[in-house]
């Protein structure tokens, strides 16, 4: 198993676990990693998803087109048509429509997926655009495709659009046909399409709002619509801190982590880092296993103690115990983090959240976290979605472990952010 080991597991770039994800890249072949830039999203260190091993569409390969930089002209054969809406599932918030039949209007395509945090950091945006510019004649359309099989229902997506207050049409794109159609390889994606269906401006991943708000007005405008009315609202980027970005990979912003079997094998293949590096992991492929954690720990990996369960797309603690002697663990590098956490069973468990061994501090804690009479820091599990759980002051190093007595704990990722507050 020495292909496991820690040291030919950083043979990767500095700039593929560094460029603090802006956006999720599709899973299968290894993402290129791309420089963050004004205009182009960062790709994520490593694949970031697929729909379930049954219905996995083959990627499309073509090239990416090439966002527009700041301030240039909009000609209008930039990316040419719009390729229509395909394989669509159910709609939320609209009856079903077209591109086509959208014609004298200017539609943004939103590719996205509700326990994506890159794409849950654009929906206030996306949400004041509609609000401020549908009655001149924007319309936003959230194209929801699936990271997790449990984000192919829609009673979990309707309870998600519901609870984060989108009003704008969502229609579920389950088989990828509208993602492939779009040679899309992201989230979040943004396609914007003018008045004559063709494809004028593509945005990949967080930031860029402002520029994006002024391809809106500019698109509006060609339609006649009397934009001018409407203020425009300042929208920085968000400011990543400097100590995310060291020469040091060891301190960088801690990488998207998967647990699933499948995102670890896939990475192993294609000679990348997998999220996993205890040997159990591969000598049990798929099944219920005994974990012993090493002990000591490196940032970008997860580490697990006690009975769990490989499945395709996450890890399930795989017996009931009284004292929360098993549980996952990781050493990270941020100022927030976040994690995907599915009910194999149904009903509902409670998660302990320790950090450097000891329960969260109000001051350190996430909107998920709660404190029973002890003291103990802990969330429950109610449905399928993502947890956000740690909320630091500034970007530190810190050992997390989260532990459930539960045998349908399931743990599908983890994700990270170094925002300055």
């Amino acid at each position: 198993m020495s292909k496991f080991r820690l040291a030919p597991v950083w043979a990767f770039t500095l700039v593929a676990v560094t460029a603090l994800a802006v956006a999720c890249s599709n899973g299968g072949p290894p993402p290129v990693d791309v420089a963050p830039t004004a205009t182009t999203a960062r790709a994520a260190a490593t694949p970031a998803g697929q729909a379930s091993a049954q219905s996995t569409p083959t990627q499309q390969a073509g090239p990416l087109p090439t966002p527009v930089a700041a301030g240039t002209p909009l000609p209008a054969d930039a990316y040419g048509p719009a390729p229509e809406l395909a394989g669509t599932g159910e709609w939320l918030n609209s009856e079903p429509f077209t591109l086509a039949s959208q014609r004298g209007k200017v539609v943004l395509v939103d590719f996205w997926t509700y326990t994506c945090i890159n794409c849950l950091r654009t929906l206030p945006y996306l949400k004041d655009w509609h609000g401020r510019y549908a009655d001149k004649g924007l319309v936003i359309l959230g194209v929801h495709t699936p990271e997790f099989d449990f984000e192919k229902y829609i009673d979990n997506v309707s309870r998600a659009v519901n609870d984060l207050g989108i009003e704008y049409p969502v229609v579920q794109d389950n088989g990828y046909a509208t993602w492939q159609a779009f040679s899309n390889q992201y989230w979040p994606a943004k396609y914007m399409i003018d008045k004559d269906g063709l494809v004028r401006y593509v945005h990949f991943g967080e930031g860029a709002y402002e520029e994006t708000e002024q391809y809106i007005r500019k698109l509006l405008a060609e339609v006649y619509a009397s934009v001018n009315e409407v203020p425009v609202v300042p929208k920085p980027d968000p400011e990543v801190d400097p100590l995310a970005m060291p020469d040091n990979v060891l301190l960088a912003l801690t990488r998207e982590l998967y647990a699933g079997y499948r995102r670890n094998d896939s990475a192993v293949r294609f000679g990348n880092p997998p999220y996993i590096v205890q040997p159990e992991f591969y000598e049990n492929p798929l099944m219920a296993a005994t974990y012993k954690d090493p002990g000591d720990h490196s940032n970008h990996f997860i580490y697990v103690q006690g009975e769990w369960e490989t499945t395709d797309e996450y890890l399930r603690h795989a017996r009931a115990t009284q004292n929360y002697e098993d549980y996952v663990a990781i050493k990270f590098y941020a100022n927030e983090v976040n994690v995907v956490l599915g009910l194999h069973f149904g009903g509902q468990y409670d998660v302990k959240v320790a950090i450097d061994g000891v329960p969260l501090k109000r001051e350190e804690a996430g909107t998920a976290i709660k404190w029973d009479q002890d003291g103990n820091s802990y969330l429950t599990v109610t449905t399928e979605d993502m947890y956000h759980i740690v909320d630091l002051e500034s970007y530190q190093g810190r050992e997390l472990r989260l532990s459930s007595n539960a045998d349908n704990f399931s743990v599908f990722a983890f994700t990270f952010g170094a925002y300055m507050q």
